[in-house]
């Protein structure tokens, strides 16, 4: 297997039923990554059209990824890595490391010497990385491997799940079980990551019922303010804030969303989370709260600019933030509330109060409350 100073050896050391082990396959999958402006919220089937893909052999190519963006007519004010494909973090961590510093360099121009220096000058690049998202599996992805992706600036996962039938995982050789997937999501939301669920429709011995049981969902996608179809029918005054609470995973979740929810159409939302007595990250132990996602929808608007024709930079994240910061306090009991924030996102929070604490953006409630 082909490995030089700055490609990695890429098998990924599984032998799932439904992967592929040709080496042309695997080089590839586990050395993708696309970057593409913050307004994409879906990956197809604008994989190839709107994302730039390369290879990290070559900081050259990821440094050529923003202007190509820019020709393509998109603001690159705000932009998204993707680390896609294979399993990113049963790679050697000299070569996660390599990698991960390579994205932050592409965008702020500066050679760094290891991944803290690397997002240290990221947050400060005019192009600001607003998120990194890196596939793994279950069972890559414990708390020694969530808190590495915490280091690199991620904040949201995507998970390997395939199936939720015990029997479809053994059946294809996942080398885990249903068990370690419900425990992977426990920790990653305790963590504060934003998680996202890999499935995989007919699997071996599944069926179509089974099939169709498991993928049952409430799609956020298809709903948000930012489709050109559905943009210009958003009444403003018929905008209103909808909350919805939930236990998953043993927190407590609230869902806040600004919504027309007479046509259906989202504008805003935000993830709450009063973690369990379990969480692992000292930041969230002792009465924390932590917003995993805030995210208003729409074109992209520049940083510290405002369009009254689109969603963005409208007070929308800042009055989610502020009802977020009451429900901690006065409904959890929780002393202070995190976020889980992309690096270049970090200014918005600290605007708000919130000052950097590990990876988290952290604010004092009660001593807000008081000022």
């Amino acid at each position: 297997m082909e490995t030089t100073s700055n490609r990695s050896a890429v098998s990924c050391g599984f032998n799932s039923l439904h992967q592929p082990s040709e080496l042309v396959l695997t080089r590839w999958s586990t050395c993708l990554c696309f970057l593409w402006p913050n307004w994409f919220a879906a990956v197809p089937p604008s994989l190839l059209s709107g994302a730039i893909q390369f290879s990290p052999d070559s900081l050259d190519n990821q440094q050529a990824a923003v202007p190509e963006l820019k020709q393509l007519g998109h603001s690159v004010d705000k932009v998204e890595f993707i680390v896609m494909g294979g399993t990113f973090m049963a790679l050697a961590e000299e070569y996660r490391d390599y990698f991960i510093r390579n994205l932050h360099d592409a965008l702020s121009g500066h050679t760094s010497n290891n991944v803290a220096e690397a997002v240290r000058y990221s947050e400060r690049s005019n192009t600001k990385c607003v998120g990194i998202t890196i596939e793994t599996r279950p069972d890559y992805c414990l708390k020694r491997h969530l808190s590495d992706m915490l280091g690199y600036g991620c904040t949201r996962l995507e998970i390997g799940v395939q199936s939720v039938y015990e029997d479809v995982a053994r059946d294809t050789n996942r080398g885990h079980t249903v068990k370690a997937v419900c425990e992977s999501f426990h920790l990653a939301k305790d963590a504060g990551f934003k998680v996202v669920a890999h499935m995989m429709p007919d699997l071996p011995n599944v069926g179509m019922e089974r099939d169709i049981e498991q993928f049952i969902c409430r799609d956020v996608r298809t709903r948000e303010v930012g489709i050109q179809e559905i943009h210009h029918k958003v009444r403003p005054y018929q905008v209103e804030l909808v909350r919805r609470d939930y236990v998953a995973n043993g927190g407590w979740e609230t869902f806040l969303s600004y919504e027309d929810p007479e046509q259906d159409i989202l504008i805003g939302l935000l993830r709450l989370r009063r973690c369990s007595p379990q969480a692992f990250r000292p930041e969230l132990k002792g009465g924390v709260s932590i917003v995993r996602e805030l995210h208003v929808y729409g074109s992209v608007v520049p940083v510290s600019s405002r369009d009254p024709s689109k969603f963005q930079h409208q007070g929308f994240g800042m009055m989610l933030m502020e009802e977020a910061e009451r429900i901690a306090r006065d409904e959890h009991g929780s002393n202070k509330l995190a976020v889980i924030s992309g690096v270049g996102t970090r200014n918005y929070y600290r605007k708000m109060g919130y000052e950097l604490q590990g990876p988290y953006m952290v604010k004092d409630l009660y001593e807000a409350a008081t000022e």
